[in-house]
């Protein structure tokens, strides 16, 4: 059932149509208010008027606001791992090989689907009941990922990542030995133009990217890099396409890690475990990000998954017995 609001607008300095609205209803993004208005969904003084017009003392609005629409998705109860939750927003560790929205070749089994069975509380963003998914991770990348509940929580979140203020931290385990150990990637990033399935570094038409890094620790026998990864950035692949391109492709990486396969299959490497690994070793370890309600600050941390945990193992398992 559609609900509707009523207001009299009592202010002596005459006002935009829009803007009030923001006003009485700061729950719903200037964006639907706006789209609400070109439907004729809201009235002044019982008539439609444009986003433009100016308000005087007096004038009766009233808005029908539908409920949202239904997602034509279906929810599926899916192990999730909430690591935070309220009711504008959750936090979730995903869990490597979970696709997070359907496509093509993923109809159901993914993040959204699981959120559609979790969330109770959903509001809606942009009049659709769904969960709002302001940045993803690549299927076989495990780790933090936040979603929001509503409009508000969904353009604010989308504001930060575009001002890249989210503070975002990953862990990776590399071929190679990246020197110095400290540093940073940068380049513009876009379609690779010559496998379009693929990103690279381009000269027209990429998107600014860097990613900044420090090595945590080398295992020599493995001849493999653990590091941390900052994103000043959050392009598409951008991580794996920075390694990659510099020379140091992530362990498990079948897109875009060819060169440290064919580095192991020349140095003679019996380190077999690492060649069979079977996803890129990366994870989001770090999240941070102002509420966009509360405005305080939130950071969340997730430890290594099992499986490259036992992998890091592994590593040290073979220094040792050195």
């Amino acid at each position: 059932m559609d609900s509707l609001s009523e207001y009299i607008f009592s202010e002596v300095e005459r006002c935009r149509l829009d803007r009030f609205l923001a006003k009485c209803e700061p729950d719903i993004s200037r964006s639907r208010l706006q789209r609400l208005v070109k439907e004729a969904s809201v009235l002044v003084n019982g008539s439609p008027a444009k986003i433009s017009y100016l308000l005087r003392a007096g004038d009766r609005v009233t808005m029908k606001i539908p409920p949202p629409i239904p997602l034509l998705v279906k929810a599926q109860d899916l192990p999730l791992e909430i690591v935070y939750e309220d009711h504008h927003l959750v936090v979730v560790n995903k869990a490597a090989g979970m696709v997070v929205h359907p496509a093509a070749g993923n109809a159901d089994g993914t993040l959204v689907n699981a959120l559609l069975f979790h969330c109770g509380d959903l509001a809606g963003i942009g009049g659709v009941l769904r969960p709002g998914i302001v940045h993803r991770l690549d299927q076989d990348t495990s780790g933090l990922l936040v979603v929001a509940k509503d409009d508000i929580t969904h353009q604010g979140l989308a504001r930060q990542f575009k001002a890249h203020t989210v503070t975002r931290e990953y862990m990776a385990l590399a071929y190679g030995r990246l020197l110095p150990a400290a540093g940073a990637f940068a380049s513009a990033i876009g379609r690779n133009p010559h496998q379009r399935k693929k990103m690279a570094s381009v000269g027209k038409g990429g998107k600014s990217a860097k990613t900044n890094y420090q090595v945590l620790r080398y295992y020599p026998v493995g001849g493999c890099s653990l590091v941390s990864l900052r994103l000043e950035t959050g392009r598409t692949h951008q991580i794996r396409v920075h390694l990659s391109e510099a020379g140091f492709p992530l362990v498990g990486d079948r897109v875009y890690g060819k060169k440290g396969l064919s580095r192991m299959a020349a140095a003679g490497s019996g380190n077999n475990f690492l060649a069979q690994f079977p996803r890129q070793a990366l994870h989001a370890r770090t999240l941070g990000f102002r509420h966009p309600v509360s405005d305080e600050y939130h950071e969340f941390s997730s430890t290594i998954p099992d499986d490259m945990e036992s992998l890091l193992g592994s590593l040290r398992e073979l220094e040792e017995s050195i």
